[in-house]
């Protein structure tokens, strides 16, 4: 029993987000998902049945809206609004009318951008505890991948903010797969790209595993954060003039950055607590994503959790422990015509790192919210 079980709360639920345009190949990889052994004990929440060939995994109806599949998990369909839909399987759940499943994957329509349903999951006081999100998985297809990220905006930020990035119908003619992976590399260096044959596990692991209770190994949550991808410079910000390293990327993805934030020493919560709130009040609409691992100075051995989407970013969760030996504090963020050299003379203003050159100091006070007292 876990330490929130035997306080009268139930450990929060794993919950990935599994996104992707019109004809990327989305359903495909449901449909072969939903029938691995890892899913079982899953809900599946999708829009429509009829858009998801489950015929060969259908084993019975259990209620309006909700059949049981032949790998042991349930599918349902979005009733009203999401939210609504999360709140009756959390209903049923608790009141013993379904299986205690212990993970959700909701798949969203093509033409969605997530940013509005994990603001859903993370700003809702209810289902933010109940609920923890282990990832966005976004599908991108090889033969329409490059034009369909070029024309949509949507597709661009669903590519953004995945953790885990699908290229599909690699096979087919008039694929470019080489060239959508760089691409995708350089918009998103701490998602992990894979073939559509990825096992579930590989997609569904995330921070909190597949087991749904918290234990997930180190090398599990260094995925999840993706931070040595950007110490390996594809950070997108020291390599922005330099041709060599941004040939195969299109001019519609250049107002996307991804960098990272660290911290040797301890970080005073106050201080942590401002620069979060400053980033998502001055600058939310512009920051696409944010996670981290952060070592508070009022009890470094436990690092909490955080992230957010835009202006809204979920209660930050303490680990027992650290995953692995590396105890620096790290965000990882994605955001979108926002300097990232700006974000870090914000962060390193907080931190009380070496006061900043005149010139540095004139940009940075622009904004009269950028340093407290600035």
């Amino acid at each position: 029993m876990s330490h929130s079980e035997k306080h009268g709360r139930p450990d929060p639920i794993p919950l990935t987000l599994l996104t992707g345009f019109l004809g990327a190949g989305k359903t495909t990889l449901l449909n072969r998902l939903l029938g691995d052994p890892a899913l079982a004990d899953t809900v599946v929440i999708v829009n429509e049945f009829g858009e998801v060939g489950l015929d060969h995994l259908l084993i019975e109806t259990v209620d309006e809206g909700m059949i049981l599949l032949g790998a042991g998990c349930l599918c349902c369909t979005v009733r009203g609004d999401l939210i609504s839909t999360l709140e009756d399987l959390l209903r049923r759940r608790d009141n013993g009318r379904i299986n205690p499943f212990r993970r959700v994957v909701i798949e969203t329509t093509g033409l969605a951008d997530p940013a509005p349903i994990l603001h859903a999951l993370i700003y809702h006081p209810y289902l933010a505890i109940r609920f923890q999100l282990q990832g966005v998985v976004t599908v991108v297809d090889a033969v329409n991948g490059a034009g369909t990220l070029d024309a949509h905006g949507e597709a661009l930020r669903q590519a953004a903010v995945a953790d885990h990035l699908v290229v599909t119908k690699a096979d087919l003619p008039g694929a470019e797969t080489d060239a959508l992976t760089r691409r995708l590399a350089a918009l998103n260096p701490g998602a992990q790209i894979h073939g559509p044959d990825v096992p579930a596990e590989r997609l569904l692991g995330g921070l909190f595993g597949l087991d749904g209770r918290g234990a997930s190994k180190g090398e599990d949550v260094r995925a999840w954060l993706g931070a040595e991808t950007h110490d390996h410079g594809t950070d997108h910000d020291h390599h922005h003039d330099h041709g060599h390293h941004h040939h195969d990327v299109n001019r519609h993805d250049a107002a996307i950055r991804a960098f990272h934030l660290t911290s040797d020493a301890p970080v005073p919560r106050p201080a942590f607590e401002m620069f979060l709130d400053l980033l998502r009040s001055a600058h939310g609409p512009k920051l696409l994503r944010l996670k981290g691992l952060v070592a508070l100075a009022d009890d470094p051995e436990r690092p909490v959790v955080v992230h957010g989407v835009q202006h809204v970013v979920h209660a930050p969760v303490t680990l027992p422990a650290w995953p692995d030996a590396d105890h620096r504090s790290r965000l990882v963020l994605i955001v979108r015509d926002l300097d990232p050299a700006f974000v870090r003379r914000i962060w390193d203003a907080f931190l009380g790192k070496p006061a900043l050159d005149t010139p540095d100091r004139a940009a940075l006070t622009e904004n009269p919210l950028a340093i407290p007292g600035g």
